[in-house]
């Protein structure tokens, strides 16, 4: 059961890097098989189990609605949970964001950009407080050096838990 959240991550981070979005289609597709698994494993109580997993994950719209986590994250996470179930997905979820800090403060280093990037967000949480308007996070497309797929982190993170870490 450990192989098949790797190649849901797996997938997604390519269709992430290559086509900037994960496919609705392969996350209807991968939630099928997730509940067809767990219903098989654990007769009609692994429906409960599936369902619970998949809906943990939705506290962070928050983060989707100032842009700073894409919809295409929050559903890959929703399938992980499906899968996974709610106590291992808030621990994927965890260590997703311990990984995506890594690549991050990487990539800081790499580009030499950290105090642009903690103004940046300074003028961000200014701006959102003063005006009352929430506006996307992000600045420019994913392609930008600051900007990287979240999908990779995710699959760090689902490596991690099929290797036993967690």
């Amino acid at each position: 059961m450990k192989l098949f959240p790797v190649a849901v991550a797996g997938i997604s981070v390519i269709m992430d890097i290559r086509t900037a979005k994960v496919d609705n289609g392969w996350i209807l597709f991968s939630m099928f098989i997730g509940m067809f698994i767990r219903v098989w494993q654990k007769g009609i109580a692994g429906l409960g189990h599936f369902v619970m997993g998949s809906v943990t994950p939705l506290f962070l719209i928050v983060l989707f609605v100032f842009g700073m986590i894409g919809a295409g994250d929050i559903k890959l996470f929703c399938v992980l949970g499906g899968i996974l179930g709610p106590g291992a997905v808030l621990k994927c979820i965890f260590s997703s964001f311990i990984a995506g800090t890594c690549i991050a403060a990487v990539l800081l280093i790499i580009h030499r950009n950290f105090c642009e990037r903690i103004l940046y967000f300074i003028r961000y949480a200014e701006t959102t407080v003063t005006t009352g308007k929430i506006t996307p996070y992000r600045k420019g497309n994913i392609s930008a050096p600051e900007n990287f797929h979240f999908t990779v982190p995710i699959l760090v993170s689902v490596l991690l838990y099929a290797g036993g870490i967690y």
